[in-house]
């Protein structure tokens, strides 16, 4: 029983990450950021600091961004700040950036963050959208395809169902996607339950390269094999797990074994499990491996601890940090310059901010190793807590026009956000 609750929890857990978005390599698309509705943006009736706001913002998107996906971050971070204050202006990024997420598509680059997930969104344009994503490319466009029918489901919904159908009578799935739009749809319809049973029959030849997602397809599984027909629920897990058997051992794998079996036994009841097991020796061995270590494919990550700086905040911490990789050199200063400044320590607060963004340009040369514009966000927020003039200035001194536009964004985030406390 115990085991079956970890399976189900991981089942939960990498459904969740399905429905919003985590398989893309790259920071995830920025909050909403909504203002108090008595600030609400009228004519000659802004704040100080929402007016910081947008000239920080449009700023920022002022600057050049050689890089598309760059560009579509910080249109996407700005739509979403400036969407309360000025909603034209929202409507404005938006329009340019769901042009660039389009034409990173089409060349079969997954978008870094989904501009239909911020700003204001225009529902016929947002179905014109999915309508021209090409078929053989709708993996790429998974993350878009979920916030069109997410955000305008009576306009984009039936848009998505039509590419999802076209794209698996290629042989191209999504599996993220479709769970979305089974959501949507419900996962008892007989569209939901053909298209589940297709994608079975649909999984992708090259297991290694859908090795990250193995949990995703154990979860559709998981998700469906309860609804549809007993045959159909014992066919499809075998089929599951014949699929995963071709795949090289590890977490993804292990993971995906793991959902698969504990959704079989629990569906088809021990006997029925057992017998469609005894009819293929192939599928009886990978559901062998049952109870093996899994977890989803991610990016090792950083641990920075905000709590162990304000513990340490009266220890000089510069010798330590100095012998720290670039990236976590950046974080941890940036930790103790919040730290020190947030207890009036503004002193100190400078000499680690100096070291934190200075870190920064070493961050941003080594791009294609590291998540430079999460960094790069994690540390202007953390100096604009501090003092927001400050940190504007540090982000504009960032010698990369993307870079430094995407330090303006994230501050101009904090002071939006602190408007509405």
């Amino acid at each position: 029983m115990k085991q079956r609750a970890l399976i189900l929890a991981a089942a939960l857990m990498v459904s969740s990450s399905l429905l919003f978005g985590q398989g893309a390599k790259g920071p995830a698309a920025p909050a909403q950021t909504k203002m108090a509705p008595a600030a609400n943006a009228k004519a000659g009736a802004l704040s100080s600091q929402q007016k910081f706001v947008l000239d920080v913002v449009q700023s920022a998107v002022a600057l050049p961004q050689s890089d598309q996906q760059d560009r579509l971050r910080v249109l996407a971070a700005a739509a979403n700040i400036v969407a309360p204050l000025k909603p034209a202006l929202a409507r404005q990024f938006t329009k340019e950036g769901m042009r660039i997420e389009q034409d990173l598509i089409a060349i079969g680059k997954k978008p870094a963050v989904s501009i239909l997930e911020a700003g204001q969104i225009d529902c016929k344009a947002a179905q014109s959208f999915v309508e021209n994503i090409p078929d053989q490319q709708v993996a790429a466009a998974e993350q878009s395809l979920i916030a069109a029918e997410s955000s305008c489901p009576k306009e984009a919904l039936e848009a998505v169902r039509r590419k999802l159908e076209n794209a698996m009578a290629q042989g191209v799935v999504a599996p993220r996607a479709l769970l979305a739009t089974i959501e949507q749809v419900g996962p008892k319809t007989a569209w939901a339950q053909d298209y589940f049973v297709k994608l079975v029959s649909n999984l992708p030849s090259d297991t290694e390269a859908a090795r990250a997602d193995a949990p995703n397809f154990a979860a559709m599984y998981d998700r469906m094999a309860p609804v549809v027909s007993k045959d159909a629920a014992q066919s499809t897990g075998v089929k599951m797990l014949l699929w995963l058997g071709k795949m090289k051992e590890g977490g993804p794998r292990n993971l995906a074994v793991n959902i698969v079996t504990g959704t079989m036994k629990s569906v088809l009841g021990e006997k029925a499990y057992d017998d469609a097991l005894a009819s293929d020796v192939m599928a009886r061995e990978v559901a062998q491996t049952e109870g093996q270590p899994g977890d989803a494919e991610r990016p090792e990550e950083e641990s920075v601890s905000v709590l162990q700086a304000m513990d340490e905040k009266g220890t000089d911490r510069m010798p330590e940090l100095e012998k720290m990789p670039p990236s976590l050199r950046a974080r941890e200063a940036a930790a103790s310059g919040f730290a020190t400044g947030t207890s009036g320590d503004k002193k100190a607060a400078t000499r680690y901010f100096d070291l934190a963004f200075s870190s920064l340009e070493d961050v941003w040369s080594d791009r294609n190793k590291i998540d430079a514009p999460a960094v790069i966000e994690e540390v202007s927020e953390a100096a604009a807590q501090v003092d927001p003039v400050d940190a504007l200035k540090r982000a504009q001194r960032l010698q990369d026009p993307s870079a430094s536009a995407i330090g303006m964004i994230a501050v101009a985030r904090v002071v939006a956000g602190q408007q509405q406390q």
